[in-house]
């Protein structure tokens, strides 16, 4: 990596410098303790039973995004993060990826929250799985020849990825799908930079719908 900041990619830039910068505060807080479930959950960690006593506690659905458990959980995804990130924002511009980011991983996250209450999770995999469903989507919509060829690596990815998930113990499967879910439905949503028509209106109108209607519903139901 020449530098850590890059100018053309601000979002990804700054989601390294905030993820990597909340670690070394849980390094030099907690010492050898910076991966307990202690201290996973007084950094923002999701844990669904506190949010269930605590309802005031639904901020843990984005900050999780940003808490990691150990050095090689936070290095397997910041890696990743820095190169799918700059793909994905080149794609759909800084804005709607910032927006991508968030709510993949918000709709991960209540995924938990609704599934594996009573199981501490945290890490941005499940916005990355977002990044990387979104461009699996918009291979099937767009006439990109480069999204195309993007979309059907991430698809090869992503189809690993899940089945390492299943045969790792640990590994949040609900989060990792639930932000593919949402990262599905948030490219149906933004439309991007040359294909703005390559969903309807109306295609749009029902993705924000189901996205809706799946948080909300995942919300009642995990109560």
């Amino acid at each position: 990596m020449k530098e850590l900041f890059d100018k053309r990619y601000p979002v990804t830039s700054s989601l390294l410098i905030v993820s990597i910068f909340i670690f070394l505060i849980m390094f030099l807080m907690r010492g050898t303790d910076y991966a307990s479930g202690q201290t996973l959950y007084d950094f923002g960690a999701m844990y669904g039973l506190a949010i269930r006593t605590f309802p005031n506690q639904l901020w843990r659905l984005i900050s999780a995004i940003f808490v990691h458990i150990g050095f090689e959980h936070l290095l397997m995804n910041m890696v990743t993060l820095y190169f799918l990130g700059r793909q994905v924002e080149g794609i759909f511009g800084s804005k709607k990826f910032l927006i991508l980011y968030l709510f993949s991983g918000l709709m991960g996250n209540v995924a938990v929250f609704l599934w594996t209450p009573n199981v501490i999770a945290a890490g941005a995999s499940t916005s990355l799985y977002g990044l990387f469903a979104s461009i699996i989507v918009l291979r099937y919509a767009v006439n990109n020849p480069y999204i195309q060829q993007l979309g059907q690596s991430y698809l090869i990815l992503f189809v690993l990825n899940v089945g390492f998930s299943l045969m790792m113990p640990g590994i949040s499967l609900a989060g990792h799908l639930g932000g593919a879910i949402g990262g599905a439905l948030l490219a149906v949503l933004l439309p991007i930079r040359g294909e703005r028509y390559a969903y309807s209106s109306w295609q749009r109108i029902l993705a924000l719908l189901v996205y809706l209607l799946l948080f909300i519903g995942s919300i009642f139901l995990g109560f």
